[in-house]
């Protein structure tokens, strides 16, 4: 009896070993019901980025391999040849094109001919102009062309923080709101991204909260020091690789912001593929830490 014990027991050492082995993400997969759900994230920055240069059905693939179902589409003019077979690809593979970065005007009858509408991110004017109302009025005269095609496309127009006055989430939030407000577009919000944000680490919790009513995009990613970011190291590091992003997330988590999450690769020298799992790994180690 006591041998065949230590054997059944073998056996269920050796099956949770296996099952450990075959689905290693445990924690993203137990936070089914949460915004750090595996299935709420998206792929950022895996096209120009990746190291690979993958085309559309090689892309599609190791979305699949890797189990993230939602894309936003990064390009270069080099690609916009194949922005029709990336539609095709993601249709056959049955992943969700979730955002197309700024604007071309080849993609318009794609939208249309496979009933698409992906969100459109966009970054608005740097304004120079005197007064802050004078600079919310020059952002939105230079986004009014695609609020209206969006509108029209019925895609959201989310704006997206790259720097500067633009990248502010107060200036964000003002355009957005005036956008609303004067210019019936509801279909217009912010996608914000951690990488673009680093000056804003000390005070997240109030930035984002004044973000959060507008947020159509979260992109997520390993937060160094902003001092050690100016000196030109650490802007993109993956998930758990850094020491703000534990904190950051955690103050999204209790925000009950419950839209995308984006996970980058954004580094040319590296695999897409690499990247991603690397940011799979360091989200699960976060959540099973305690996030």
């Amino acid at each position: 009896m006591t041998r065949l014990l230590n054997h059944s027991f073998s056996l269920l050492v050796i099956t949770v070993s296996a099952v450990f082995v075959i689905f290693p993400n445990q924690a993203i997969a137990q936070d089914k019901d949460g915004v750090f759900a595996k299935r709420n994230l998206v792929a950022w920055c895996i096209v120009p980025f990746d190291a690979k240069k993958r085309g559309p059905a090689e892309r599609a693939e190791m979305l699949v391999r890797l189990g993230i179902q939602n894309v936003a589409y990064d390009w270069r003019a080099e690609h916009v040849p194949t922005f029709e077979e990336e539609i095709v690809q993601y249709k056959k593979h049955d992943l969700n094109y979730l955002a197309f970065w700024s604007w071309h005007d080849s993609m318009e009858p794609l939208i249309k001919k496979y009933n698409i509408h992906p969100q459109i991110w966009v970054m608005m004017r740097n304004s120079t102009a005197d007064s802050q109302d004078a600079r919310i009025a020059d952002a939105i005269e230079g986004l009014l062309p695609l609020v209206e095609k969006t509108r029209e496309l019925g895609c959201k127009l989310s704006i997206y923080n790259h720097g500067g006055w633009a990248g502010e989430p107060a200036n964000m939030v003002d355009v957005v709101k005036a956008l609303r407000e004067k210019h019936n577009a509801a279909h217009v919000g912010i996608v914000y991204n951690f990488h673009h944000g680093h000056e804003h680490i000390a005070d997240f919790a109030v930035q984002f909260e004044s973000m959060l009513p507008y947020l159509f995009c979260l992109n997520i990613n390993g937060m160094d020091d902003a001092e050690i970011v100016a000196s030109g190291k650490n802007k993109i590091l993956p998930l758990g690789g850094g020491t703000h992003e534990r904190q950051m997330m955690k103050i999204v988590k209790d925000s009950g912001y419950a839209g995308p999450i984006g996970i980058l690769d954004h580094r040319e020298s590296t695999d897409s593929e690499e990247s991603l799992r690397e940011n799979l790994q360091g989200l699960d180690g976060l959540l099973k830490a305690g996030l």
